[in-house]
């Protein structure tokens, strides 16, 4: 499902959410500058769950262990995998930016890719792959959205065989599949002996960021503003 539009309009301008897809766009340009040291790039900003574990068994300074949470939800290992991202982003991100305020919704949307990679790193935590994207921020935005916008309608491009159809769901249904859809694959990953073996999909950062997103929203939402 590849949601395009939703039905309620922003009342401001989503100076954070377009900021957010500038910034992920830009440090992708500079990934594809990097040629074959695209590799040890990832390994030095994405989250390697293993490496983690080992910096903070060896007492390492505290940004040193830190500070891939932060850099690895700007990075992504494709053009569909940032594109992706960026739609749901694009879609969702306006109206509980409107919700929350630009500088609160910021810190909430940092706050969600943390704690979705935190969920990634302790039901992975022996993978040696490096985790990027800003999928887990964006779930939290997701989760965000399904608590403040229920009724809201989604329009959803869906692809059915060589062939695509319009439909128009509630935001309910829709984020309700979506959640769904990550939850049962991130039980069957739990089976898996690595992230890589599970489809190198950090199914956890997805729901993790979700829950993070919805539980957060009842701090970060502004009273009585809409």
């Amino acid at each position: 499902m590849i949601p395009l539009k939703d039905t309620i309009p922003s009342q401001r301008y989503p100076v954070v959410t377009v900021t957010l897809i500038i910034l992920n766009v830009f440090a992708f340009l500079f990934e594809l500058s990097l040629g074959e040291d695209l590799s040890g790039f990832f390994d030095l900003f994405g989250v390697v769950p293993a490496t983690y574990f080992e910096l903070k068994e060896s007492g390492a300074p505290f940004w040193l262990i830190y500070y891939p949470f932060l850099t690895s939800m700007f990075l992504h290992g494709g053009w569909m995998h940032l594109i992706g991202n960026m739609i749901y982003l694009w879609v969702f991100g306006d109206n509980v930016e409107d919700r929350m305020g630009h500088l609160r919704f910021f810190v909430f949307y940092i706050l969600c890719g943390v704690f979705a990679s935190f969920a990634h790193v302790y039901t992975n935590p022996h993978s040696e792959v490096p985790a990027v994207g800003a999928s887990g921020a964006i779930s939290g935005v997701l989760g965000a959205y399904f608590l403040l916008f229920p009724h809201s309608r989604v329009i959803t491009l869906i692809p059915i065989f060589f062939f695509f159809d319009l439909i128009e769901v509630s935001a309910f249904v829709f984020l309700g599949l979506w959640f769904l859809i990550q939850f049962f694959n991130g039980v069957a990953s739990l089976g898996a002996a690595t992230y890589a073996t599970s489809g190198g999909v950090a199914w956890w950062a997805h729901i993790g960021g979700f829950v993070a997103g919805f539980l957060l929203s009842f701090a970060f939402i502004r009273r009585g503003r809409y």
